[in-house]
């Protein structure tokens, strides 16, 4: 066998083939969907995968209206920010953060999933997340992509 037909290919931002897939939400709990989706926005489910560079796919989350929790994490989990100013913590619970956005649930558990650099920022950036079952996409022809394991 030929030792230089075995080349690992570096993929960069150019050389990158990138697709747009569809996620349906309902599919599963907010964790096992948001890494499943992480790994999508990253590229690991693709042969060419390089860690440095944006080799993912463009991804869009339908339903997340019906996103499923277990347990107690609706009146339990709480979501921190801080405005900037002295004493401006606030907090919101999951069944509130729902009721006033659902999409931005599946949001933050994926950027939490994602890398803390410049990198990241921009495989978020090809994230696209609905409430229901409609999106503005449909010119981009996108494939719907079955979750495993859940």
């Amino acid at each position: 066998m030929d030792h230089l037909s075995f080349k690992t290919r570096s993929v960069n931002k150019a050389s990158a083939e990138k697709a747009w897939v569809i996620v349906d939400a309902s599919a599963g709990t907010l964790g096992r969907v948001a890494s499943q989706i992480a790994n999508i926005l990253r590229g690991k489910h693709k042969p060419s995968f390089t860690p440095n560079a944006d080799c993912g796919d463009n991804v869009i989350v339908i339903n997340a209206d019906k996103l499923r929790v277990t347990g107690r994490k609706m009146t339990d989990k709480i979501y921190l920010r801080h405005t900037g100013y002295p004493g401006g913590q606030r907090s919101i619970n999951l069944r509130d953060k729902m009721a006033k956005n659902s999409a931005s649930v599946i949001e933050h558990a994926v950027k939490g999933m994602l890398q803390g650099n410049r990198l990241g920022r921009e495989q978020f950036r090809n994230l696209f997340v609905y409430a229901g079952a409609e999106h503005p996409h449909e010119a981009q022809q996108p494939t719907e992509y079955k979750l495993t394991n859940l």
